[in-house]
């Protein structure tokens, strides 16, 4: 028999934070209970390894993979746990390093509270693999506590996550409540101002990085890893990308609303995340203080299609981004030809794609086309939008009516989908009856959830409608016409208000969609 001397000792010592608070879990707890067998049995201690914080699902652990290193190196060949709780909780992971690593490096592993000992032939050793699965049902049961937990807190409008959005800083009184960051709130003004004004993501994004203006990484400390010398990356200011830009004017909650639940974790075991459709959204509106109205950003978001693929010139044309091909319908582009000093479109699909004949040239003089399309729009607003017909041409009146029109059909929708959920549950209680049976149950169940989902999805269309109805401006579009009116060289940020596409055909017919409803 192998004496007791010649073991040399690790500890292992592992609390997760869904053990929560429990006293016998402790870290102190666990080192006192262990150092305590190890006097008792007069065993050699060489390490401890503690995991403090990490979860019992996988082996990530820092000490952990210390403690496999130096059973590999053979500086420990014993490992003593509270019990096998501590060691893992995925019961594939557990179940291979009890049945296969440990005897296959000769290491014996002593679970205390579990009496289980490899070097020992007893029953406890037998029933091993049933308690690593009950450790994995275990931390299975957690994760979905607090998983429904998190998605309880998400509908009651609570700010769950760690990191509070830029322009946003968590409540003192309340760490589940947002309030306003002012030096923060007046870059995100700025930012949608220059959205406003017909600017690219790219252009912001220049722009906020030559003032020197704080990035979120910099609030957040995060250290850019560049070539660059300290001129061109500051590491105090950082550097602003098209990516950060977009996210700050995509993003609700500069309107109050707090949008949650858009990832989920694949399972329990595995911190990897996927995306979840817009559909499965937690969405609770108007639950903290708005640093953008509502109206401007959802204005802003009719902007976006039009700059998002604008390139970045060194000469400015101003029906960029605006122009497509009326016959492929993908976008236009204007390019200058130093030669002839003059600028002229390409059907940038045909361009792209030329040796296969996919679409025609589309080439225009783009100075003499701008002139054209100008005085098109200026001919629309003059016949058609003058003060005795703005009302009609706007369509204010079919407005208002389509506004009340889809208000009912929502409201109709969630009275339905109200009353299917009352039969979802008196169905079930038919069924604990008698009244039906299980397969009858499970048929007319999943009929109902069908119907509920397709209504749900009736309604976030619906809302998506509603918001592009409210998004036209009455007012707004009088005063933008009258200013195109009044100026002998109107700006891109009128003319983004007033012209939502322009389609140029081969045989030189231009089509403009305004942004509003026009009479012929």
């Amino acid at each position: 028999m192998i004496g007791n001397s010649s073991f040399k000792v690790g500890i292992y010592i592992r609390l997760s934070r869904d053990d929560g608070n429990i006293e016998s879990d402790s870290i102190i707890s666990q080192r006192s209970l262990l150092n305590q067998y190890i006097k008792e049995n007069n065993y050699s201690l060489i390490d401890e390894y503690v995991d403090d914080g990490f979860t019992g699902t996988n082996f990530e652990r820092p000490s952990f993979k210390r403690m496999i290193k130096d059973i590999e190196s053979g500086k420990i060949n014993m490992i003593i746990t509270k019990d096998m709780s501590r060691l893992g909780r995925d019961y594939i992971g557990t179940g291979e390093l009890i049945e296969k690593y440990f005897p296959n490096k000769n290491v014996r592993y002593i679970a205390i509270n579990d009496g289980i000992d490899t070097f020992i032939d007893n029953t406890n050793n037998d029933i091993a693999p049933f308690k690593a699965i009950m450790n994995d049902m275990y931390a299975k049961d957690i994760s979905k506590k607090v998983k429904t937990s998190l998605h309880s807190r998400m509908k009651e409008g609570l700010y769950v996550s760690g990191r509070c959005p830029f322009g946003y800083m968590k409540d003192p009184n309340n760490k589940n409540h947002l309030v306003v960051n002012n030096e923060q709130a007046e870059v995100v003004k700025l930012i949608f101002d220059l959205a406003l004004k017909g600017n690219t993501y790219h252009y912001i994004a220049q722009k906020l990085t030559k003032r020197k203006i704080k990035t979120p990484a910099s609030y957040y400390n995060y250290v850019w890893n560049t070539k660059c010398s300290t001129e061109c990356i500051s590491q105090e200011y950082g550097v602003w990308v098209d990516t950060t830009i977009k996210a700050i004017l995509t993003n609700r909650i500069y309107v109050g609303d707090v949008v949650q639940g858009k990832t989920k974790k694949i399972n329990y075991k595995l911190k990897k995340t996927v995306k979840n459709k817009p559909n499965d959204f937690i969405i609770v509106e108007n639950t903290h203080e708005a640093i953008i109205d509502r109206d401007t950003f959802n204005y802003v978001q009719t902007l976006l299609p039009k700059n998002v693929k604008r390139p970045e010139k060194k000469r400015f044309y101003l029906l960029d981004g605006l122009l497509y091909c009326g016959d492929c319908k993908h976008r236009i582009t204007i390019r200058y030809q130093t030669k002839t000093g003059r600028s002229y479109t390409t059907c940038d699909y045909y361009r792209t794609y030329s040796k296969y004949h996919v679409c025609t040239t589309h080439t225009n003089n783009y100075e003499t086309l701008e002139k054209v399309i100008l005085d098109n729009i200026k001919d629309v607003c003059k016949n058609y939008l003058n003060k005795n017909k703005i009302k009609d041409s706007i369509g204010n009146i079919k407005f208002e009516d389509n506004i009340l029109k889809i208000k009912k059909q929502i409201e109709s929708l969630e009275i339905t989908n109200n009353k299917l959920i009352e039969t979802l549950d008196k169905n079930y209680m038919n069924m604990l009856k008698g009244i039906i049976d299980e397969e009858q149950y499970i048929r007319i169940t999943e009929n109902l959830k069908q119907e509920i989902f397709n209504n749900k999805l009736s309604i976030d269309n619906l809302k998506n409608e509603q918001i592009n109805e409210n998004k036209v401006d009455n007012k707004q579009i009088e005063k933008n016409i009258n200013e195109f009116l009044s100026l002998e060289n109107p700006t891109r940020e009128l003319i983004i208000n007033l012209v939502e596409k322009i389609y140029i055909y081969q045989d030189k017919t231009i089509d403009i969609i305004f942004t509003f409803n026009n009479v012929t």
